[in-house]
């Protein structure tokens, strides 16, 4: 079992290198006193989430209470189809649908990088996180990235980690969660 070490300690090195390195691209500094919901607004880069987030009143969660680990795609990574998709959602305030499908982009509890990985490291190279909506993400390693992976096999990479909050942590994706791509 002692030929193992070394290759999951090199890894966890690597990846907490690689995460590192991704979080100083991030031009925009989040301030760790700020809330999840002040800080994601203040980013300029997620407005069409937090419309979501604002019309199924998870603002009143992700603004107060906590710890929470959000995985948040930013505008970018919304297509047409599902941009059309929540603006409907968000214009009808279908609240109970938006926050089922925000849910899948939720879990309770601050899982910071280090903590994903280390979860990898024991998990033999998977790790599974419940989110708030009851679905299970996959976490895995891609080369020196962490890829989340929703049930139905659709993955998603940590682009940018550990933004940490007053009230949990903020990880930026490269892409919707299916869920959310299917409305």
């Amino acid at each position: 079992m002692n030929y193992l070490k070394f290759p999951l300690v090199l890894l966890f090195s690597l990846s907490i290198c690689s995460v590192i390195a991704q979080n100083s691209a991030d031009n925009k500094q989040m301030d760790p006193e700020k809330s999840i919901y002040k800080n994601a607004k203040d980013s300029g880069n997620h407005d069409l989430l937090l419309a979501a987030v604002k019309a199924s009143d998870l603002d009143l969660i992700l603004d107060n209470d906590g710890p929470f680990t959000v995985f948040a795609p930013s505008d970018i990574n919304f297509d047409n189809s599902t941009k059309k998709k929540v603006i409907e959602l968000v214009r009808v305030k279908n609240k109970k649908e938006l926050q089922t499908l925000l849910g899948y982009h939720i879990v309770a509890g601050k899982l910071t990088a280090s903590k994903i990985l280390k979860a990898l490291c024991s998990g033999k190279g998977q790790a599974t996180f419940t989110t708030i909506s009851g679905d299970i993400l996959t976490a895995s390693m891609s080369g020196l990235d962490i890829v989340l992976t929703d049930k139905f096999g659709h993955k998603s990479v940590i682009t940018k980690a550990d933004a940490n909050q007053c009230n949990g942590v903020f990880h930026v994706i490269d892409s919707v969660d299916h869920k959310l791509s299917k409305v």
